[in-house]
């Protein structure tokens, strides 16, 4: 995945934080091996940094502490030289105390627990894959899906996907979506971890490369309130401790096992809360509403795009069997969501599920009408109510040390004061900008 240090100008160390932002600290190549034993200085209100720069005003860190980025070796991405920029050699680390023991309040930490208690609990792991789209500004108008766009689009496209696989990433495809200049990256599914961190990174590929390229590219939820978004589609299998799937049955609705009912019914039941953690800036929810493909009600389906929860199709066609393919799909994410967190919570949800006394969901057929799925219980309207309904829920809330949710909910509640007063359009310039 890498060559040798010295092929690299710098070595950047990096977390992914509550705004959904890579920050971290760079060494020289000199030290990659030193740092790689001991990490490199952090601090704790870190994580209180908003979107838009200030750290949050009430963060419950204030000046005190101090935190190590502890790079995870297998992390490793080099990013070569090209004429436009020197190389850089990029590590994912976990945030520790300084004594290196883990720390309550990092996102890493805090996903690799949700799937531990996972694996002890029911002996189930978690395979993951997530999509991304974004925009690439500057490049002429076509048409939607278009072999124009994807030839306009070049060199960049093909040199991400070389990128991606270089890396060792596994894009699996590349195409020209919806929206005017969208686009949509996908991974092959990994274990959760793993397709977590790749998550981080691929956005991170995306923006260095189409900054070198001269490119902008914004992964923001929103570029305008009537237009197309940017989602985050969140794909999860289970397996069982001999590697069997888990998700399929089929002689039940939707071919969905009863496990993997329980599993939908807990993150339906939580749906509220948890989308304050997997679509956590001031427009987030503009997009999240019916005629938008992307979820418009907390319901379970087969193949609707607009519910939070997507049975999706499987193939029979090259010999395929339909239970190694068989997965859920969560809808309502975006990228100012911190991948850690978000599969942290879905994981979370759907062991409480599990394990709980939860209804069983009902699985809406594919073609099911409007007029039959406003029965399902609606998605908060806005971040405020999403906020609202996170600290209401003391199931979720049960799952955070109590410093990483007042973080949350202090972070967030400063990136909404920060556009008070700002009409809608204002409001997705800003956060298009961030991200």
């Amino acid at each position: 995945m890498t060559s040798r240090t010295d092929d690299y100008a710098t070595v950047f160390v990096a977390t992914c934080d509550l705004a959904g932002q890579v920050r971290g600290r760079a060494v020289p190549p000199s030290e990659h091996d030193a740092v790689l034993r001991s990490g490199t200085g952090w601090v704790p209100a870190n994580l209180a940094i908003s979107a838009f720069g200030p750290i949050a005003p009430d963060n419950v860190f204030g000046s005190r502490g101090d935190l190590r980025l502890v790079p995870d070796a297998g992390t490793a991405v080099g990013i070569p030289a090209d004429g436009t920029a020197p190389g850089m050699l990029l590590y994912l680390a976990d945030q520790t105390l300084p004594d290196g023991q883990p720390w309550a309040c990092c996102p890493r930490t805090f996903l690799r627990d949700a799937l531990a208690e996972l694996r002890e609990r029911t002996g189930l792991e978690v395979v993951a894959a997530f999509e991304h789209e974004f925009m690439l500004e500057g490049l002429p108008a076509s048409a939607p899906f278009s072999l124009r766009r994807f030839r306009e689009a070049e060199p960049f496209g093909s040199d991400l996907v070389r990128l991606l696989e270089d890396a060792g990433l596994e894009p699996e495809t590349w195409l020209p979506e919806y929206g005017d200049g969208q686009f949509e990256v996908t991974l092959r599914p990994a274990a959760a971890a793993v397709a977590a961190d790749r998550a981080v990174l691929l956005k991170e590929l995306v923006r260095d490369l189409a900054r070198r390229r001269g490119l902008p590219v914004t992964f923001a939820p929103l570029l305008d309130a009537d237009g197309v978004g940017n989602g985050v589609h969140l794909h999860m299998s289970l397996r069982d401790a001999d590697g069997r799937p888990a998700l399929y049955d089929p002689q039940r609705p939707g071919r969905l096992s009863a496990l993997g009912a329980r599993f939908s019914a807990g993150v339906l039941a939580h749906a509220p809360a948890l989308t304050a953690l997997t679509a956590p800036s001031p427009v987030s929810f503009l997009r999240l509403a019916p005629d938008r493909w992307s979820a418009a009600g907390a319901f379970l389906a087969e193949r609707n795009r607009e519910a939070l929860l997507r049975i999706c199709p499987t193939t029979g066609l090259a010999g395929s069997g339909p239970a190694a393919q068989f997965n859920l799909e969560y809808r309502a994410a975006d990228a100012t969501a911190n991948p850690w967190l978000a599969l942290a919570v879905l994981v979370r949800a759907g062991l409480a599920g599990l394990t709980e006394d939860y209804d069983e969901p009902t699985v809406w057929p594919e073609d099911a009408d409007r007029s039959e799925l406003a029965s399902a219980p609606p998605l908060p309207a806005t971040l405020e109510e999403a906020l609202e309904a996170l600290e209401k829920d003391h199931v979720v809330r049960s799952w955070f040390d109590p410093r990483l949710l007042a973080t949350h909910l202090s972070v967030k509640r400063s990136e909404l004061a920060q556009l008070g007063g700002l009409d809608d359009a204002a409001r997705i310039r800003k956060v298009r900008n961030v991200y």
